[in-house]
């Protein structure tokens, strides 16, 4: 069977995204902070931009560059240090707490493992000495422990803080020299194929627009809700605790599961010696399990993936297989790369419903 130009050319294409397909699935660790940093600088270079058409060619782009990244870092930082009024309060609440956590699990333990024949106590008096010791220790001796954690974790930590230095770093080249990519691409584009290109990359930044916009929306609705439904249940810290978890949800699954363990700490300490461990627990699964499911089945679906034209279902199964196939940093991209996945099909299927092949 004779192979037609076009077909060949669709082929070799074909064997050509394969092979990126599976040199990033290669390389999936090593790209972490580089395609986290694409883009970052995908969605900030218009904000770059807009500095320079508002200063009228009188702002240099380095400083808008400079300007826009030192921002975006100080927001970042912010929501970070969300977690320190909680941590400030908190601590000393584990001080006084945490004896009386000991003692009611102690009491509802015994018992209810005697009913299977077991005579089993807490050695409560040496855990609390363990447990006082630390949360009593001054900022040296913590210091001390978390540096050896680090240690044992080098790995892990050399990760985490070589991301943290590669992102900005990459982050600031990129907006640099973001048109001068965005052109050495568009070389590789034959003269013929230009006005689909551009087209398609149109319609691409319009449905991602839509992704971004939509998830921001989501993030506003979220930190609302658990603010509000926290203080329902009369948590002192619920305002800072809810903008979190609301604000980490861009990151899925980690914000979720770290906003939920804050709230889960802050209830049992507060409410330990007053209503008991119960309410905390009750109030975790209360807010946080209505949460997720407004999250999941409502707002994701309905704010993001029906502004980007994905079905609900798609938008859980893109979750799922790109972080099947590239981890962490799949998550992340998944919904914008399958919003351009989507442009892609359609245009595809338009193409071939108006082929001799579908026509017969």
């Amino acid at each position: 069977m004779q192979l037609t130009s076009t077909q060949k050319r669709a082929a070799a294409w074909a064997l050509i995204g394969l092979g990126i397909g599976f040199a990033v699935w290669l390389l999936a660790p090593v790209l972490t902070p580089f395609v986290v940093a694409a883009v970052l600088a995908y969605a900030l270079t218009p904000l770059v931009d807009s500095l320079g058409v508002a200063g009228r060619g009188h702002v240099p782009r380095v400083l808008a560059v400079l300007l826009v990244e030192l921002v975006f870092i100080v927001l970042v930082l912010g929501i970070a240090l969300l977690i320190v009024p909680i941590l400030a309060k908190e601590l000393p609440q584990m001080r006084e707490q945490v004896p009386v956590l000991l003692d009611d699990l102690n009491a509802w333990l015994k018992p209810f493992l005697a009913q299977f024949g077991l005579n089993v106590s807490l050695d409560v008096a040496s855990i609390k000495a363990f447990a006082l010791k630390y949360f009593s220790a001054n900022a040296e001796d913590t210091l001390a422990s978390v540096m050896s954690s680090l240690r044992l974790g080098g790995s892990v930590a050399f990760t985490v803080f070589s991301n943290a230095i590669l992102i900005p770093v990459a982050l600031f080249y990129l907006l640099m020299d973001w048109h001068r990519f965005v052109a050495r691409l568009l070389e590789f584009v034959p003269p013929r194929g230009r006005a689909a290109y551009d087209s398609f990359t149109n319609e691409a930044d319009a449905v991602l627009g839509q992704y971004l916009r939509g998830q921001l929306l989501v993030m506003a609705v979220l930190a609302v809700y658990y603010s509000a439904g926290l203080a329902l249940f009369g948590l002192d810290l619920a305002l800072p605790i809810g903008i979190f978890t609301g604000l980490a949800v861009f990151v899925p699954y980690v914000g979720f599961g770290l906003g939920l363990i804050l709230a889960l700490l802050a209830g049992l300490l507060e409410f330990a010696a007053s209503a008991g461990a119960a309410q905390a627990l009750i109030m975790v699964a209360v807010v946080y399990g209505l949460g997720q499911l407004l999250e999941g089945f409502f707002l994701t679906p309905r704010l993001v993936g029906q502004r980007i034209g994905l079905h609900p279902l798609a938008v859980l199964f893109a979750l799922l297989a790109f972080g099947q196939l590239l981890g962490f940093v799949g998550v992340l991209i998944a919904l914008p790369a399958s919003a351009v996945l989507l442009v892609a099909i359609r245009r595809a299927q338009a193409r071939y419903r108006g082929s001799k092949l579908y026509l017969g």
